[in-house]
C-alpha cells in the first residue's frame, strides 16, 4: 500500500520560528532512503541538512529554493510503500499507477525545465577548462537541466571534447580559459586560493550572482552591527620570534601524535584567553540598562569557506591547554568547511578571533560579531628589523587588531588587554608546554 508523507520544516532552536530553503538536494522521481538529507536549510543562526524521515520516491516540492516558511510547513511530498527496500538496502521496484506516473510526470517536467541551464558553478567551470570542453555543449542532468561535474565527465568519457580548428583560436562561450591562473602574493600561504563556489548567470553584458539566502544572513548581522555598535580600533605590534621557534620545534611530533596541524591561532587563543581572565569585561554584551559580563569564555572562530564565513565556537575555552585548542580549531574547521556545523556549534560565542594572516593580511578592521563587544584578528607573521636594545635585528613579528564596542569599552582598557595578549605571546620559549 502506497501513501505519501510530508516533510515539515523543524523546530531546530527555541526561538527559531522559521526558515529558509537553501538548496535541494534531490528533485522530483529520485529515491531517498531513511535519514538522508533532502535540502540543506538556513535559521538565522546555522545552515543544515533536512533528513528524510521515510524512505520512498520524492514526488513534490512544495516549497522553491530561496524561500522562507514557518516552523512546521511542509516543503515536500515522498512517498512510501509497504517494501520500500531489498535485504540489500536497494530502492523497490518503481511504483506504478496513478503515483508512478505523478512521479514520471514529475521527472519528464523536471528534465523539460532548462532555467538553469546557463549557470555553471566554478567546479564545473574549472572541470570543463582542463578537459577542453565547450559547456554549451554538454547535457545537463541537474535540476532546471543544470550541467554537473558528472555530467561533464561522462561527456569527456564519451569522446565528444574533440578539439577543432574553430574552437582552436578562442575559447567559447561558456568555458573558463585553461591559461588563467590564480596569481600568488608569495607569502607563506598554506595552498593555492580556490575559487568562489558561487551561481553566475551571463549574457553578453554584466555578470548577475544570486544572491544566496546564507549571504543574505551574513548581510543581514553585519548591517546590524555597524549601525547599532559604535566601532572603534586599535592595534599593537608582537614579536612572535620566540611562538615560531617553539612551534616549529614542536608541529611534526604533534601532527603524529595528534593527527592535527599545531598552529600559531592555538598559541594566540590560549594567549587570548588568558588575557580575558584579567580583564574579565573584555567578554561581555550590551543589554540596553546593563553590561552583561559573560562567566563562560566562549571564543567564536571566523572561518571562511570559499562563499562565507561562520564563527564556530569552542566552548569553555580557558578550560583547554594549547594541544586541546589545536584539536578544537582542526574539528570546527573542518565541520565549516565540510557543511556539517550544527545549531550547538554556532551558539554561545562571547568573544571572537580571525586568523586574517593565514591569507596574507597585515592589518584590518573587523567588523564585530554582533552582540559581543569586541573582535581580534591575528596578522600575518613578517620578517622585519627592529630595535632591541639600541640595535637592529630581524625578528618575526605580527600585529595585534581590536575592534572594540565603544558602549562598553575604552581605550585604556582595551590597551591593557592588547599588553596583556602580548606580554602572554612574547612569554612563550622552547620549554613551553603544549598539555
Amino acid at each position: 500500500m502506497k501513501t505519501v508523507t510530508e516533510l515539515v520544516v523543524p523546530q531546530l532552536a527555541e526561538s527559531q520560528v522559521s526558515a529558509t530553503i537553501d538548496r535541494w538536494l534531490k528533485k522530483p522521481g529520485d529515491y531517498v532512503e531513511l535519514y538522508e538529507p533532502v535540502c540543506e536549510m538556513l535559521t538565522n543562526k546555522v545552515n543544515a541538512e533536512l533528513p528524510s524521515t521515510v524512505a520512498g520516491t520524492l514526488v513534490e516540492i512544495l516549497v522553491g529554493p530561496g524561500q522562507m516558511v514557518p516552523v512546521g510547513t511542509a516543503i515536500c511530498r515522498i512517498e512510501t510503500e509497504g517494501g520500500q527496500a531489498d535485504s540489500a538496502g536497494s530502492p523497490a521496484a518503481a511504483p506504478s499507477g496513478p503515483s508512478g506516473q505523478l512521479a514520471a510526470a514529475s521527472v519528464q517536467e523536471d528534465q523539460a525545465d532548462t532555467s538553469m541551464r546557463g549557470r555553471y558553478s566554478p567546479a564545473v567551470q574549472q572541470l570543463g577548462a582542463e578537459h577542453g570542453v565547450r559547456l554549451a555543449d554538454v547535457p545537463g542532468t541537474g535540476l532546471g537541466g543544470r550541467i554537473t561535474r558528472k555530467d561533464v565527465l561522462a561527456y569527456v568519457a564519451g569522446g565528444a571534447n574533440k578539439p577543432n580548428a574553430s574552437t582552436a583560436a578562442a575559447p567559447p562561450a561558456g568555458l573558463v580559459d585553461s591559461g588563467a591562473q590564480v596569481r600568488s602574493s608569495g607569502l607563506h600561504l598554506t595552498e593555492t586560493p580556490r575559487l568562489p563556489k558561487i551561481e553566475v548567470e551571463s549574457n553578453r553584458g554584466d555578470s548577475f550572482i544570486d544572491v544566496t539566502p546564507l549571504r543574505d544572513t551574513i548581510a543581514r548581522n553585519m548591517r546590524q552591527s555597524v549601525s547599532e555598535i559604535p566601532h572603534a580600533w586599535t592595534m599593537i605590534e608582537v614579536d612572535v620570534t620566540n611562538l615560531v621557534l617553539l612551534r616549529n620545534k614542536l608541529k611534526d611530533d604533534f601532527i603524529k601524535r595528534e593527527g592535527v596541524n599545531l598552529t600559531y591561532l592555538a598559541f594566540l587563543l590560549k594567549a587570548v584567553v588568558n588575557a580575558i581572565k584579567d580583564y574579565p569585561i573584555m567578554n561581555s554584551m550590551w543589554a540596553v540598562d546593563k553590561i552583561v559580563i559573560k562567566r563562560d569564555i566562549n571564543i567564536s572562530l571566523a572561518v571562511g569557506t570559499e562563499d562565507a564565513v561562520k564563527t564556530p565556537v569552542i566552548k569553555n575555552a580557558d578550560h583547554k591547554n594549547v594541544a586541546g585548542l589545536a584539536k578544537e580549531i582542526d574539528d570546527l574547521a573542518r565541520k565549516t568547511r565540510e557543511g556539517k556545523l550544527t545549531l550547538s556549534d554556532m551558539q554561545g560565542g562571547t568573544f571572537t578571533v580571525n586568523n586574517t594572516g593565514s591569507f596574507g593580511s597585515i592589518l584590518s578592521n573587523p567588523i564585530i560579531n554582533y552582540p559581543q563587544a569586541a573582535i581580534l584578528t591575528f596578522e600575518s607573521i613578517v620578517k622585519r628589523p627592529v630595535v632591541i636594545n639600541d640595535m637592529l635585528a630581524v625578528r618575526s613579528m605580527a600585529n595585534l587588531c581590536l575592534s572594540l564596542d565603544h558602549r562598553i569599552l575604552d581605550g585604556v582598557i582595551c590597551g591593557r588587554f592588547l599588553q596583556r595578549v602580548k606580554d602572554n605571546l612574547e612569554s612563550f620559549n622552547m620549554e613551553s608546554k603544549l598539555y
